[in-house]
């Protein structure tokens, strides 16, 4: 099947999109409003995509009307009216049931923290809170926002955020930084409503 994904509905561009980039970490991204009100949201669009610096990128897409959603109008550089900054916690079998629920379309400024019953703490460095049920997680400041349709309904953009803290739970730290994915037990996300663990591994050399 040879597909023009120009001619294609916004809405089946996406399910090909969630389909065959499997399985996707998952960021659950921390940010709070000028009045101090925090933000909780999962993204798969999401990856490390810079060591030196080290750097993470989330994509909110934005809303039916074209409008930025509420993680991308907290985390936009504060030149551009936001908070310039964002937290990274991470997805894992202990904790994605509420995860999912922090998905949910709340209104600007209610916690998705009291409505999945998730516990916030706010970050040592940067005015974001961060999600106490993660193992991990990455305080950002945010360098770049890239907008590739601007005021287009559900238009994609990447936020990318410079690494200035990280926070890991001593049990998953292995000699020179490596971590336990046996402790961790990541989630990644699939297509549709489908969800991958990390247990089933194997090992290859490289070279």
């Amino acid at each position: 099947m040879e597909l023009d994904v120009e001619s294609m509905p916004v809405g089946l561009r996406y399910n090909l999109l969630l389909g065959a980039i499997v399985p996707r970490p998952i960021a659950v991204i921390g940010t709070m409003n000028a009045a101090g009100q925090h933000n909780l949201a999962p993204f798969s669009f999401f990856n490390a995509v810079s060591n030196e610096p080290m750097v993470l990128m989330f994509c909110p897409v934005s809303r039916g009307d074209g409008s930025e959603n509420d993680s991308m109008r907290n985390a936009k550089p504060v030149s551009e009216g936001g908070m310039g900054c964002f937290s990274v916690s991470l997805a894992t079998e202990d904790n994605i049931a509420q995860v999912v629920k922090c998905a949910a379309n709340l209104p600007f400024g209610e916690s998705e923290f009291e409505y999945a019953k998730l516990t916030a703490r706010m970050c040592a460095k940067i005015r974001a809170p961060y999600m106490l049920e993660s193992p991990i997680h990455f305080e950002c400041e945010t360098i770049e926002v890239k907008r590739f349709a601007p005021g287009v309904a559900f238009g994609g953009n990447a936020v990318f955020g410079r690494v200035i803290h990280a926070r890991v739970d001593d049990a998953l730290v292995h000699p020179r930084m490596h971590i336990d994915p046996d402790k961790l037990r990541a989630v990644g996300r699939m297509g549709g409503n489908a969800y991958a663990r990390t247990g089933d591994r194997f090992e290859l050399e490289r070279g």
